[in-house]
């Protein structure tokens, strides 16, 4: 089971802002389990943290912005995609201004201060949200979508669309999450010429320069008004019949604009607040649009806060029915578990596959056959008691026995035909001989059944 990491120690980096022009700082630290992205504003008075999540979104021209009350700190997005990318989990982000610094215009920077300060597995375990059917989202008014397919892993594929004969459709991909550092980071963010004025006249990329983005020039202006914009960014005069890009560096790849917009995706889709495990298909992403999606997803997981465990029935179980006589005390009627599926360091996963013939069915209910509740809570407990004699030696000398159950709630009858999958997983480490865990049982995606309970460990053979 894979935990959450954080950093082992802190870094920072230092450049100008894109859109402000300022000299910034920005500087990662270790954060504990569960504390996700945060950010600092460091230069201001009690020195205010953001929740860096989609809801706190407030503008997406030209890069993501993130707010809380007055406070605002933009330009986040590459600094997150190489969170993201790395699997760090946990961390604390302190800014002495209103934007991260643009640096060179990509997450090359951020990748390797993480890969040179390391990071750290945590004790909490990592909390994918798993897809598990299509989710889509489409910007009617751009014909911009993302969609998000089921798959093992994160991967992305992105295709860019725009009206220009230099900068044509391009496409990019991205399957493992560990290439991301060779394949994706070094892609820099870019404009066209024509949307340059646009933005200096709405007081943005004050820093913008040749150094931290790719300029295209796909349509040809007077060489006078060429000249002009070219003092106006304090880059030197070039020939204005010469269309195509206008770098230092050459392009790290034919198709960077397009890797770069896949980077933009991951840093925007790392503000859902989870880890995700599915295919993103995005179709002339921006920042808005992501935003959008990323809003989406996160009232998604909120819908759907505990994901049933996947159950593959052809794949061979961990305990079959033979191992758990051997660990439990049960007998027909009573033993409630068919197999065990899954077991983690806290967490276990068993199966129940109900049919007419259970006994209970006689006198409850007959002509309408349900399965009474204190047997899924006990039903829960026997998967619970497996997870803890699992982890003890000599376990038939032990029995688990309850002590207390609590904050148990029915949300759907089970019945016959159903196939029940239960999880349950340790709340707090057993001590002196003391286990409380906490149980859902499910039929389907839908949970059927929870639980809190407390049991007993004792050693009496």
């Amino acid at each position: 089971m894979l935990k959450q990491k954080t950093l082992k120690e802190s870094f920072s980096l230092s450049g100008k802002g894109l859109h402000t022009g300022l000299n910034l700082t920005v500087t990662f630290n270790p954060a504990p389990d569960n504390h996700g992205y945060k950010i600092q504003r460091v230069d201001l008075k009690d020195q205010p943290i953001i929740d860096a999540v989609a809801d706190n979104v407030i503008e997406t021209t030209r890069g993501t912005v993130l707010a809380k009350g007055d406070i605002k700190v933009s330009t986040v997005e590459h600094g997150m995609a190489a969170l993201y990318a790395l699997g760090i989990d946990n961390c604390l982000i302190q800014v002495n201004g209103p934007e991260f610094p643009i640096l060179d215009g990509s997450s090359i920077f951020y990748v390797q201060e993480i890969e040179k300060v390391g990071t750290v597995d945590q004790s909490a375990v990592k909390d994918f949200y798993i897809i598990k059917s299509k989710i889509e989202f489409t910007d009617e008014k751009t014909g911009s979508s993302i969609i998000v397919l089921p798959d093992d892993e994160f991967s992305l594929n992105v295709l860019i669309s725009y009206d220009s004969e230099i900068l044509p459709n391009q496409y990019a991909t991205l399957e493992h999450m560990s290439d991301f550092a060779t394949e994706i980071a070094p892609c820099r963010t870019f404009v066209f010429v024509r949307e340059i004025a646009p933005l200096l006249q709405a007081g943005l990329i004050k820093g913008g320069d040749l150094d931290n983005a790719i300029v295209i020039y796909e349509k040809e202006m007077t060489q006078e008004n060429f000249n002009t914009l070219a003092d106006v960014m304090g880059v030197p005069h070039q020939n204005a019949s010469k269309l195509g890009y206008l770098n230092h560096k050459p392009l790290v790849w034919p198709n960077e604009c397009a890797r770069h917009k896949l980077l933009d995706v991951i840093g925007d889709l790392a503000l859902i607040g989870k880890p995700i495990k599915g295919r993103i298909i995005a179709t002339r992403p921006g920042h808005t649009v992501n935003n959008k999606f990323a809003r989406k997803m996160r009232k998604e997981i909120r819908l759907n806060e505990v994901q049933a465990p996947l159950y593959n029935p052809e794949k061979e179980p961990i305990m079959d029915v033979n191992r758990i006589r051997e660990l439990l005390p049960h007998r027909y009627p009573f033993q409630l578990v068919d197999k065990i599926i899954e077991i983690g360091a806290n967490y276990i996963v068993g199966v129940k596959n109900i049919t007419s013939n259970e006994p209970f069915f006689q006198g409850h209910f007959p002509e309408e056959p349900v399965m009474p509740g204190v047997l899924l809570v006990e039903s829960m407990a026997q998967v619970g008691g497996l997870l803890v004699l699992n982890s003890l030696d000599d376990t038939a000398e032990y029995s688990t026995y309850f002590m207390k159950i609590d904050k148990v709630k029915f949300r759907q009858k089970v019945t016959p035909g159903d196939t029940l999958v239960f999880k349950v997983e340790m709340i707090s480490p057993i001590r002196r001989g003391i286990a409380t865990m906490k149980g859902y049982a499910f039929v389907g995606e839908k949970i059927v059944c929870e639980a809190e309970f407390m049991a007993q460990v004792v050693k009496n053979k």
